[in-house]
C-alpha cells in the first residue's frame, strides 16, 4: 500500500501531470459579483416616473402604467442603388450611434422613376430594447437634440394615435460619437419611440417625464 501511494504522489508532482479540476462556484460566490448598474433613465422610470403617472392618471395597478417598449432607428439611403459604399458608410454610422449592428432594408417593389428594383438595398434599421434603448434615449435627449442649431423643441403632434412618437434628424453628426473627419456623407435618420400607452395623452405624459423636449401644444 505504501509503495503504491508513493507512486501516485510522484505522478501527481510530474511536470506533465494534469492540473486539478476547477472548483465549482456556488450561489454564495455569485452573490458577491456586482451586477452592472441600471441605465439612468431606467432607474428614473422605476423610482419617479411610474409613481408620478399613477397619481396623474389614477391607475390602480402598476401594470397599467405606460412604459417604453422599443426604439426603432432607421436610415433611408436611396443613393445606395447607385453606390453600395454609401449604404455601408450609413450602416457603420448607425452602429456607432446605437451600439448595435443594423440590418439592411430592401425595396418591396420596383420604382422605375427612382431606378429602384424590387429587393434592392435602400436603407438600414436598428431596433433597440432593454438597457440599450434607455441609453440611446438618454443620449438623444441630453446630448443630440441640444446640439441641433436653433432647436426649439419637438412637436407634440408627432404621435400616431397608438402611443408611439416619431421624429426625424437631418444629420447623424448631432451624435458626438460620429467623427466629423470620417463622415463620407451627411445622412438623416428617423427615430420612432414605441410605448405601451393606450392614448396619445398618456404617451406624451410619459415622454415628458423622461425629459423629451416637447413644445407646448
Amino acid at each position: 500500500m505504501t509503495a503504491r501511494k508513493g507512486k501516485q504522489q510522484d505522478i501527481a508532482s510530474h511536470p506533465t501531470a494534469r492540473p486539478p479540476a476547477a472548483v465549482a462556484v456556488g450561489p454564495a460566490d455569485l452573490a458577491t459579483v456586482e451586477a452592472p448598474p441600471r441605465p439612468r433613465l431606467k432607474e428614473r422610470y422605476l423610482q419617479d416616473i411610474a409613481p408620478a403617472l399613477m397619481r396623474q392618471f389614477g391607475y390602480r395597478n402598476i401594470m397599467q402604467v405606460p412604459k417604453l417598449s422599443k426604439i426603432v432607428v432607421s436610415m433611408g439611403v436611396g443613393a445606395a442603388t447607385q453606390d453600395p459604399k454609401i449604404l455601408e458608410s450609413a450602416m457603420n454610422d448607425l452602429a456607432i450611434i446605437t451600439g448595435q449592428r443594423p440590418i439592411i432594408t430592401r425595396a418591396k417593389r420596383s420604382i422605375a422613376a427612382f431606378k429602384v428594383r424590387q429587393k434592392n438595398p435602400i436603407g438600414c434599421v436598428v431596433t433597440l430594447r432593454g438597457d440599450r434603448m434607455y441609453e440611446f434615449l438618454d443620449r438623444l435627449i441630453s446630448v443630440a437634440l441640444p446640439r441641433i442649431r436653433d432647436f426649439r423643441g419637438l412637436p407634440p403632434e408627432a404621435v400616431d394615435g397608438r402611443g408611439n412618437y416619431s421624429l426625424g434628424l437631418r444629420e447623424q453628426t448631432v451624435f458626438p460619437e460620429i467623427d466629423l473627419d470620417k463622415v463620407a456623407r451627411v445622412q438623416g435618420m428617423n427615430v420612432t419611440i414605441v410605448t405601451t400607452a393606450k392614448t396619445d395623452e398618456e404617451a406624451l405624459a410619459l415622454l415628458r417625464e423622461f425629459g423629451l423636449p416637447l413644445r407646448e401644444s
